[in-house]
């Protein structure tokens, strides 16, 4: 045999050398939660290991993961039903804790890249990403209310914004209010390819953001769909975005690929909550090995073709790599 493709295993050294996909802390944008109060830290049962955090307790969370090496977060609000209307009035509010927890981190941590969640469920009491009427999710007079947001946050510091609701033309309609207001440095990471999937459970237990009636699949993309995956990224980089994410990631990862050989824009993919508990699920039983299969996950994501994962992982990933 003139080619024994084992030669080029047969010592760590040479594995390495030879090794096609590296995996980096600075890939990783780590998602977290933040609840009104202080002195908070509150697991959230179904995600092992991941907490709601109180301003102060998560200022100390976010030096602890700097340190580390972690140089970008996602912060995501859990609010009380009692803040919460039918048009998510307190997501544009100056004085809600959320906005002014993001102020808090980019005083205290300038260097930070921060991201931020432009999407109404989290203040809705209907608990839908759009404005609803007579049981119908309204998409146009939705994007009035994600404009609002996206500049109260872009003036409390985010660097980057995160439309994740899939709406249609809100990535346009935000890049022009941005601009118009002299944001032209706030990023879009737009949720191009959102899937109404089984994956989210974990997450809506720890915003408790769950849909109050139906489901998602009036505006989350059908599973079963790959092609309009291109037709969302089209509308998408045409209307300014300057990432794609795909989300969930494991059962995505042909999604990823795709986006990324057509497209010339950075991909990025949501490591889900449900993908992260179900690993802890099974590490809890003995059934794999945490840090093994994390790494096996996070790398099958990378070689996918994404540039960026967010992942509840990253703190995890970033202690194992010092």
């Amino acid at each position: 045999m003139n080619r024994r493709p084992r030669r080029n295993r047969k010592s760590e050294v040479i594995r390495n050398m030879v090794e096609e996909t590296t995996l980096s802390v600075k890939d990783l944008i780590f998602p977290m939660f933040l609840v009104e109060g202080s002195g908070k830290r509150i697991p959230v049962d179904s995600m092992p290991g991941i907490y709601r955090y109180s301003t102060d307790t998560l200022l100390s969370e976010v030096e602890s993961c700097m340190k580390l090496g972690i140089q970008a977060i996602d912060v995501f609000p859990a609010y009380p039903e009692s803040l919460k209307d039918a048009i998510a009035t307190e997501s544009y509010n100056p004085d809600t804790f959320y906005l002014k927890a993001l102020r808090e981190i980019k005083k205290n941590f300038p260097e930070i890249c921060l991201m931020s969640d432009v999407a109404m469920d989290p203040y809705s009491s209907d608990g839908h990403d759009g404005i609803v009427k007579n049981g119908k999710i309204l998409n146009d007079e939705t994007l009035e209310v994600l404009g609002r947001m996206s500049l109260a946050q872009a003036d409390a510091g985010v660097d980057i914004l995160g439309p994740s609701d899939m709406m249609d033309g809100r990535v346009g309609y935000i890049r022009e209010l941005l601009d118009q207001n002299g944001f032209t440095d706030t990023s879009i990471m737009s949720y191009t390819a959102k899937y109404a999937s089984a994956f989210y459970g974990p997450f809506r237990d720890a915003l408790d953001s769950a849909p109050k009636f139906g489901d998602k699949k009036t505006y989350q993309m059908n599973p079963a769909n790959s092609q309009e995956a291109l037709v969302e990224a089209d509308l998408d980089m045409e209307e300014g975005a300057d990432f794609l994410m795909v989300k969930p990631a494991l059962a995505y990862l042909d999604i990823i690929k795709l986006l990324k050989d057509n497209y010339p824009l950075p991909i990025a993919a949501y490591n889900v909550s449900g993908e992260y508990s179900m690993l802890k699920a099974s590490a809890e039983k003995g059934w794999l090995d945490n840090d093994r299969a994390m790494i096996e996950m996070l790398t099958s994501i990378k070689r996918s073709g994404a540039k960026i994962i967010l992942t509840y992982f990253a703190k995890e990933f970033a202690e194992l790599s010092k």
